[in-house]
């Protein structure tokens, strides 16, 4: 219904955004990696949306990129995942991430995200390789390999995934280099180019 916004950027908090569209305030609820993506506040702001309609709410969702809502759609639609769960999801893992797990069914790595148990992780493993069949490694491979290693160990180190997913913007050299793609985010971590 509603596909995507573009307006002026009102103000952000740590679970979405205003975004004004024609004197509209638009409340949009975003994971912390689309969010880090925004521009600053007062800006012209674009946005993937989905408006999630229940009886008693509407609540509208954004997205950076057309990944991570085709992602959050396939998470809503595993029995037991709504979409604050599938939200989570998102905020604590990149949609490359999530099915990379997937293709290799590793439903300990999708229960360590804070909301999903160990069945709901297996229950994701199950129904997205199906929704996704052979595609999912396809779609998982910008982050593969070394870039993946990266990602981890910078979350290892205490960075959240907003800032990971920041640091590692722009990276541009072989996405098999861990090594490299982690000094150009600890480089940009530490206030570098």
């Amino acid at each position: 219904m509603i596909a995507s916004l573009t307006g002026r950027l009102v103000s952000k908090d740590a679970a979405g955004c205003v975004i004004d569209v024609g004197g509209v305030g638009f409340r949009v609820l975003m994971s912390t990696s689309a969010l880090s993506a925004l521009p600053a506040e007062g800006r012209e702001a674009s946005v993937l949306t989905h408006l999630h309609v229940r009886e008693d709410e509407l609540a509208l969702y954004g997205f950076a990129e057309p990944l991570e809502r085709e992602v959050f759609l396939a998470l809503l639609s595993v029995s037991g995942v709504g979409p604050k769960v599938a939200l989570a999801a998102l905020s604590a893992l990149r949609p490359e991430a999530l099915l990379d797990a997937v293709a290799r069914q590793d439903a300990a790595f999708i229960a360590s995200v804070p909301g999903i148990g160990k069945k709901t992780a297996e229950r994701i493993v199950v129904d997205l390789k199906d929704r996704f069949g052979g595609g999912v490694r396809e779609a998982a491979a910008p982050t593969a390999g070394g870039v993946r290693e990266a990602e981890q160990a910078l979350l290892a180190m205490g960075f959240s995934a907003a800032e990971v997913a920041t640091a590692l913007k722009g990276y541009d050299g072989p996405p098999s280099d861990a090594e490299a793609a982690l000094k150009h985010a600890l480089r940009r971590l530490g206030g570098g180019v």
